[in-house]
């Protein structure tokens, strides 16, 4: 009886034993399999498929593009802000200078706005070149910029359109510059620096100026949409954004 007794809980033990070491390797298998979707997803989160983070990137460019442009081409949309506010040309500033030297400070303000003015009828232009970068996107492309930094979208874009955007801009801005009468306060202003003896003669190339400066406000803007998406639900204004860009906050 003791020997019966005795193999019982021997068997009964295995048993356990075997149980246990079953359900553990399921669940090493199931952490397995999940830890391999979300490699599969390449930093997208669970039930996102590579489809779904190109298209959410697409979407978040489009949006971001948009109101980057929208408000870089609004009247003031470069005077007023201060962070993509077009300032006199720093290889110029003894002329800024000596023209405040000689009580021509509201020239200086006159000649800046005009600058400003020309980048804001340029940026209207921006649209469909971001668009057509957008549509080019390719699956890769998402996956890259979705596990990149802050502003990935953005230096995508910015790779992608800075040269076509550039050729576009510079006529526009040319025109612009003629239309809101920049050398109106440029050629005063110059033309008496030019004439202070011993001073080196400066010219800069203001329609490259304007266009270089352009660019660079209308991506600084571009980046605050793309962090915007990236950092804050109320910014993902459809469900694809918020679909992708939710699993970044888990």
């Amino acid at each position: 009886m003791k020997k019966i007794a005795y193999l019982s809980l021997l068997f009964l033990g295995f048993s356990v034993y075997t149980f246990g070491q079953f359900n553990l390797g399921n669940a090493v298998k199931g952490v397995t399999k999940n830890v391999d979707s979300l490699k599969g997803n390449k930093g997208g989160g669970a039930g996102l498929s590579k489809e779904d983070i190109a298209n959410g990137l697409k979407e978040a460019l489009k949006v971001g593009s948009n109101n980057a442009g929208g408000n870089a081409s609004k009247v003031d949309g470069f005077f007023k802000d201060s962070l993509i506010k077009i300032p006199f040309p720093p290889d110029a500033q003894k002329v800024q200078k000596t023209a405040v030297d000689m009580g021509q400070q509201k020239q200086v303000d006159d000649f800046v706005l005009s600058l400003n003015r020309a980048a804001e009828q340029a940026a209207v232009k921006a649209a469909p070149i971001f668009l057509d970068a957008i549509t080019s996107m390719t699956i890769d492309d998402g996956l890259t910029i979705l596990q990149g930094a802050n502003d990935a979208a953005t230096q995508y874009m910015k790779n992608k359109t800075s040269q076509q955007l550039h050729d576009v801009f510079l006529p526009i801005v040319k025109t612009a510059i003629e239309s809101v009468n920049v050398t109106k306060y440029w050629t005063p202003l110059i033309t008496s620096y030019n004439s202070v003896p011993f001073v080196k003669k400066l010219n800069p190339d203001l329609n490259e100026y304007v266009t270089q400066q352009a660019l660079k406000g209308l991506f600084v803007l571009l980046a605050q949409e793309e962090l915007k998406i990236r950092k804050n639900p109320a910014a993902r204004v459809s469900d694809i954004l918020k679909k992708v860009f939710g699993s970044l906050d888990k």
